[in-house]
């Protein structure tokens, strides 16, 4: 006959204790009031970079080159809420308020090409090809700011991306060199966009660190005349 043998109960996890006394609850409020103030801090710091930088299409400045950053691909096809963006930009073009788009973007892969995708939309709504410049390491916010400024020798640009991202843009942008304005184009609110609103709140801490820190991006390498070859075409024209 076999023996059963009775297994350990599991023991129920021990939630934290409160403290009991005055002095013990107040510094428990106050610590907990400094952790909410230290997670708001970089939200903070970006409204505050931010605040006099953000244009519409109709009013926004005068500036040689816009930056518009990937924002995924449906198929090979650029996303709705990245056609939008291009649009802008095709938008700015005709009405003569830049001359030469910079798209920026990932290629990490033989299959997945942003900057192509961006420059194909572009062509088919009026941007001449030899107007716009491809930027393949643009694998992130920060990336696309500093490549921009070292790699390509832009100094002063439009940005253009969704309202819950433009901010970030422009004061990395700015942290990295670049004089910046942000151009925020329309979105639907659908779970896309509440995705990439709550995406913000945390990528605002990761943004103030760059801005601090001043890593090098993934992939820096040698400078390229892109930008200077398209605006010398402009000058030309």
């Amino acid at each position: 006959m076999r023996h059963l043998v009775e297994l350990p109960k599991p023991r129920r996890p021990r939630l934290p204790r409160l403290p009991r006394t005055r002095t013990g609850q107040r510094r428990a409020v106050q610590a907990f009031m400094l952790l909410c103030v230290l997670a708001l801090l970089p939200a903070t710091w970006m409204y505050v970079v931010t605040g006099d930088r953000l244009r519409t299409t109709a009013d926004a400045p005068r500036t040689e080159v816009a930056v518009v950053f990937g924002a995924g691909l449906w198929d090979g096809e650029p996303s709705p809420y990245l056609a939008h963006r291009l649009d802008a930009a095709a938008k700015l073009y005709r009405a003569g308020r830049i001359e030469v788009v910079l798209v920026t973007g990932d290629n990490s892969r033989k299959d997945y090409d942003e900057p192509d995708a961006m420059r194909a939309y572009l062509t088919k709504r009026g941007v001449p090809d030899k107007r716009i410049v491809s930027d393949y390491a643009g694998f992130d916010t920060w990336d696309s700011c500093v490549r921009a400024k070292k790699i390509f020798g832009v100094d002063r640009a439009v940005l253009i991306s969704q309202g819950f991202h433009i901010r970030r843009a422009v004061a990395l942008c700015q942290a990295a060199g670049v004089d910046s304005y942000g151009i925020a184009v329309d979105a639907k609110h659908d779970a896309t966009w509440y995705y990439g609103g709550t995406r913000e709140v945390f990528a605002a801490g990761k943004a103030a660190l760059d801005a601090v820190f001043k890593p090098d991006p993934q992939f820096l390498g040698p400078k390229e005349p892109g930008v200077a070859r398209a605006l010398a075409s402009a000058a030309g024209r």
